[in-house]
């Protein structure tokens, strides 16, 4: 370990906002719990209901995965900051932190990639669909996002953990993200903030792009389906996902790609709790509420639950 590194971290969070920590500990204390019970009813209902045994569902099985490890790595490190005097976190947590937290960022924007490359083969590719689309394709898809998600975290977060801090152990954040150990580095870090930049294209501005020109392939197609029905279904798919890519891909452009200079003091704290704590838990809502056959799938499976406990105490 080098020896400007220091033990532990300050994280400042919102120090010169005291009135806004006790808000902030009763949101997470809220969003974390329905973030982790709706991901993880999506992955049952995923799993039990053999009418959602398809690639799409078993994309978002593995995005409700990655929501549920994408907040656990950061949201009980700042409850038990919010709810004490002492703002710490260990320099191996910090570390900890940056790896996991990155490596599900970065995997979650290729997984929505890959998500609506599913939507428009279904859609526009119909005839071709479960040909291309099949289990062993669809493995190789999800383990090619998540090695380059692992790749992405391993290279930027090893690199930023190299830059010297010169004893200085205070970070004006939330959680220990990138560009926050970016910001508090001394010396030369131009290299590093150039490199992080042309990655984020590459994670971001890439994976969007393709989403956007998937769905506009997907729209066009729509527009030619005779069957209202069929029009409709498409639609609550497709716009369940959209609102998903917003929510993620809005406060991360605006946080990895927009000029250092335009980003104020708390722009990076607002934007963190956003992608990794509201994002994650407004996603099963998204899924479920626009979604028929997940609704339905859920509501067997309460019912389920429901017969199996009557049972039990009748006998």
């Amino acid at each position: 370990m080098n020896n400007s590194h220091p033990k532990e971290f300050v994280l400042l969070g919102f120090a010169d906002r005291p009135w806004l920590e006790l808000p902030l500990f009763a949101i997470l204390l809220i969003t974390y719990p329905m973030a982790m019970v709706g991901n993880t009813a999506i992955i049952l209902v995923s799993r039990l209901d053999a009418r959602l045994h398809s690639p799409m569902y078993f994309f978002l099985t593995n995005l409700s995965f990655l929501d549920m490890c994408y907040t656990t790595s950061i949201v009980p490190q700042m409850l038990f900051n919010l709810g004490s005097t002492k703002k710490m976190i260990s320099y191996v947590g910090c570390a900890a932190q940056l790896y996991f937290f990155h490596t599900m960022g970065g995997t979650e924007c290729l997984l929505l990639a890959i998500m609506s490359f599913d939507r428009y083969l279904a859609i526009c590719k119909p005839l071709h669909y479960t040909l291309i689309m099949n289990p062993r394709i669809c493995i190789l898809l999800a383990s090619t996002v998540w090695l380059a998600g692992i790749t992405y975290a391993v290279s930027e977060a090893t690199a930023t953990l190299q830059l010297p801090l010169c004893g200085l152990n205070k970070l004006d954040h939330l959680l220990c993200e990138i560009p926050a150990l970016i910001k508090a580095a001394c010396g030369e870090k131009a290299a590093n903030e150039l490199t992080l930049s042309v990655v984020c294209i590459f994670m971001l501005a890439v994976p969007l792009g393709l989403i956007l020109a998937s769905y506009a392939c997907i729209g066009h197609a729509v527009f030619k389906i005779k069957s209202s029905e069929g029009r409709k279904k498409a639609f609550g798919t497709c716009s369940s996902h959209l609102i998903v890519v917003f929510l993620l891909y809005g406060p991360g452009i605006s946080m990895y790609l927009q000029p250092r200079s335009s980003i104020s003091r708390d722009q990076p704290k607002f934007m963190a709790l956003f992608y990794g704590v509201v994002t994650p838990a407004l996603n099963p809502f998204i899924y479920t509420l626009r979604n028929k056959d997940v609704k339905e799938a859920l509501g067997n499976l309460v019912r389920g639950i429901f017969c199996i406990q009557v049972t039990a105490e009748i006998i």
